[in-house]
């Protein structure tokens, strides 16, 4: 047990939250005596986040269990910008209505792992595009370049690295880190706000928003941000051989996403159910300490909390009945990723073309490799030939059951 106070700091800790903050003792001491405003940033790049952004999300979920309130902040502004952090090239430019479809899609992971409202508690959705779009180029270059100097913001990894690789780093880009300072003052001064949490990577970010609202309000705030989450393998979190595993389920399915949490590697296991669930300490530690075939136990409760949480109950039972009749009974369960397809019936669509359309391969050669390998299955027996046509024969059920290795699989129907 940690030594901190607060249920709030104590919580982050324990549940291995925390790789560095400005002032640890101070925000300790700030959440005991009253409510927390705390934030993260959220740039619209895509339509959905993934697994990588998660720890970002359960940490605002742990703010607002530990009775304090979060703001998720949309980057309707900076997405304008593009964070250099993390980045070997600069982001494409993106237009109002793209980056609004965006926030309306990165929003929806949000809705059952918190209550967004007005209550005291209840989590606020800001759009930095507010003010960030509001400020003439003189007016912002006059208010707030003083307090920046050249000689410190290459010192932090965002610019010093892509220095250091002889990659371009644009004047746009190199901007972001005084637009993200910028919206930690004005979610101060407007919400009252004193956190800001974030990956490592944005630690020099964080920073100076932090000294920021020092110098120009005389404010104290507060920095914390996660250890980068990888895999004991070293992969990065949210990334696997087949892509990305988006938390939006029209593009990942439920089942795909239990699926993901059950394939966790052992050495995980306790660290993810830390961080991804809302189970209790002591029963984490009993399930990691399994041992063998045991821990196969802790990765289905992985993936039943985890999915949960994002997706429901239902879905969450749905998925480890599907595993259980695809692996264990060599069926093919009702919530495998289904395709539908023209033609399957009457001989005109390859079987190659299922198994790319079910993205189980992401080309003909790599299909051709894994049908050399032996991985490559329809209905459970090995496909010989990839340039077969499919037809009303191979349907089982009403739908062909496409298979790569053990732990990939999809159905094919008719439309």
């Amino acid at each position: 047990m940690s030594d901190y106070k607060s249920d709030l700091v104590r919580t982050l800790v324990e549940r291995g939250y925390y790789n560095d903050a400005t002032n640890l003792e101070g925000l300790d001491k700030a959440a005991q005596d009253g409510v927390v405003t705390a934030y993260i940033g959220f740039d619209a790049t895509a339509s959905s986040l993934h697994v990588g952004s998660l720890v970002q999300i359960m940490m605002l979920r742990r703010i607002q269990q530990a009775g304090h309130k979060p703001i998720i902040l949309m980057g309707g502004g900076t997405t304008k910008i593009g964070d250099p952090s993390g980045k070997d090239k600069t982001r494409s430019m993106l237009d109002d209505a793209a980056i609004a479809a965006n926030i309306e899609g990165i929003l929806k992971p949000f809705r059952p792992l918190m209550t967004i409202g007005d209550g005291p508690t209840d989590a606020l959705v800001v759009n930095n595009d507010e003010w960030l779009s509001g400020f003439g180029y003189l007016e912002f270059l006059r208010k707030f370049g003083p307090h920046f100097t050249i000689n410190r913001m290459m010192t932090f990894d965002s610019v010093k690295l892509r220095l250091e690789r002889e990659q371009p780093l644009t004047f746009l880009e190199f901007n972001y880190m005084l637009l993200q300072a910028v919206d930690f003052l004005e979610l101060n001064r407007r919400y009252g706000c004193t956190l800001q949490l974030g990956g490592g990577d944005q630690w020099g970010n964080i920073v100076n928003g932090v000294e920021l609202c020092r110098r120009v309000d005389q404010k104290e705030v507060f920095g914390f941000t996660t250890p980068l989450i990888t895999t004991a393998s070293g992969a990065k979190m949210g990334k696997t051989a087949e892509g990305a595993v988006w938390l939006n389920d029209d593009l990942k399915s439920p089942y795909e996403y239990w699926q993901f949490w059950r394939n966790t590697e052992d050495a995980d296991v306790g660290r993810f159910l830390r961080l991804f669930t809302d189970v209790e300490l002591g029963e984490i530690a009993r399930l990691e300490a399994l041992e063998g075939a045991e821990i196969n136990q802790a990765k289905i409760r992985l993936a039943n909390e985890a999915t949960t949480l994002l997706h429901g109950a239902e879905a969450a039972r749905a998925a480890e009945q599907t595993a259980q009749q695809t692996f264990a009974l060599g069926g093919a369960g009702a919530a495998l990723p289904t395709i539908a397809f023209d033609g399957l019936e009457t001989g005109e669509v390859t079987l190659m073309s299922l198994f790319i359309a079910a993205e189980l391969a992401a080309s003909n050669g790599e299909l051709r490799r894994h049908v050399k390998a032996g991985a490559a299955k329809v209905n459970d027996q090995p496909l010989t030939d990839p340039y077969a046509k499919a037809s009303a024969d191979d349907l089982v059920d009403g739908a062909i059951k496409l298979s790569i290795g053990k732990k990939r699989h999809a159905l094919a129907k008719p439309s």
